[in-house]
């Protein structure tokens, strides 16, 4: 076997040992020690444990590729805050290479090859405000803003609110959605947007 025979991975987002043994036929385990050897050789990009991607998908995906790669880090989840906010052309910040989204399971970060992908976990009242663009779930800007302004508040989080263009918002869908949060994010969303 050789890495010809992994051609049909081009063509995946990203995989995962088990689809290494299903390409081969091979047992699991030696697909796990395949994956381990190829990612020490610089053939596959390993984001985190048992999730791949091919260095030479990695080395020319698109925004949009590393996008669709946050929401399947961590299922459910949907970029926010200044990710999002970028995408919306909100802010002049246009973190490369860093992509925040937020999440329900837990807080984590995975960091390789040049990018990082950033979860911010909320409580489930407040995981909403997002829609499909693409192939992406993303937070549409409003609620974009919201999160960042919300993980402010409770010191997990900090943006650059001089870098924003904040009068594009929509104020009266934020404060619509503003209702869910707690006082303390509605006062400090009123203090940045004179609301």
């Amino acid at each position: 076997m050789n890495y010809a025979d992994l051609r049909e991975l081009k063509t995946r987002l990203y995989f995962t040992a088990e689809d290494v043994a299903s390409l081969l036929q091979i047992k699991s385990d030696s697909a796990l020690v395949l994956c381990s050897r190829y990612t020490k050789r610089g053939l596959f990009v390993r984001v985190k444990k048992n999730f791949y991607v091919l260095e030479d998908n990695w080395s020319r995906y698109a925004h949009e590729d590393f996008f669709q790669l946050a929401n399947f880090l961590q299922v459910p989840s949907y970029l926010s805050c200044v990710s999002a906010l970028a995408f919306h052309g909100v802010t002049t910040q246009v973190p490369r290479g860093w992509y925040e989204s937020v999440a329900l399971k837990r807080s984590v970060r995975y960091a390789t090859h040049g990018a990082t992908f950033h979860y911010f976990k909320i409580k489930s009242p407040y995981y909403f405000g997002f829609v499909k663009t693409g192939k992406t779930f993303i937070a549409e800007k409003e609620k974009a803003f919201l999160d960042a302004c919300h993980l402010s508040v409770f010191g997990n989080y900090a943006a650059d609110w001089s870098a924003m263009n904040i009068e594009i918002l929509d104020k009266v869908v934020l404060v619509k959605m503003m209702e869910a949060f707690p006082d303390k994010t509605k006062r400090y969303v009123g203090e940045l947007c004179k609301i």
